[in-house]
């Protein structure tokens, strides 16, 4: 079930994010968060932009959200986009529920344009943006640093 994010799910969506931190290349954070910068996180993302989590049996399975692409108000109407689904629940689709309803109020917000930066190479991840009509505008060679690897950024953009 897709539900909105409530405060008392920071924990178990921490868990799924410092798994990928710690385990993986797709995020530039080095070191885990903590839940006091963490819960800062979410309680400002969810002050301002929809941010909903995936939950089955009791679960959280993954979440998704939009947040602020830069700070100049020219940009008030582009958005970025953030999905994570838990390391052991892949191939489930659950990606793909999350960003429907996503992308569905996002579009409802009036935003003109989402931005996906992915960390490359994620081909799990490209075919996922691409799947809703994401296009890829972007490749920035080694601009991050992780595991002792130069890592690639590209950005995909949909407009509606």
């Amino acid at each position: 079930m897709i539900r909105p994010f409530h405060i008392k799910d920071t924990q178990a969506l921490l868990d799924i994010y410092n798994y990928f931190v710690l385990n993986t290349i797709v995020t530039f954070d080095i070191e885990p968060l903590s839940i006091e910068a963490f819960t800062e996180k979410t309680k400002t993302i969810n002050n301002t932009y929809p941010f909903l989590v995936f939950e089955e049996n009791n679960v959280i399975l993954g979440y998704t959200y939009g947040s602020k692409w830069r700070p100049k108000p020219a940009y008030n109407h582009t958005v970025e986009s953030t999905v994570y689904v838990k390391h052991d629940a892949h191939g489930k689709k659950i990606g793909t529920e999350l960003y429907t309803e996503l992308l569905r109020l996002l579009k409802q917000e009036n935003y003109h344009v989402v931005l996906g930066g992915l960390t490359l190479p994620n081909e799990a991840s490209v075919q996922l943006h691409e799947k809703f009509g994401f296009k890829q505008v972007a490749h920035f060679k080694e601009v991050g640093l992780k595991f002792n690897q130069w890592l690639d950024v590209g950005f995909w953009q949909l407009n509606f």
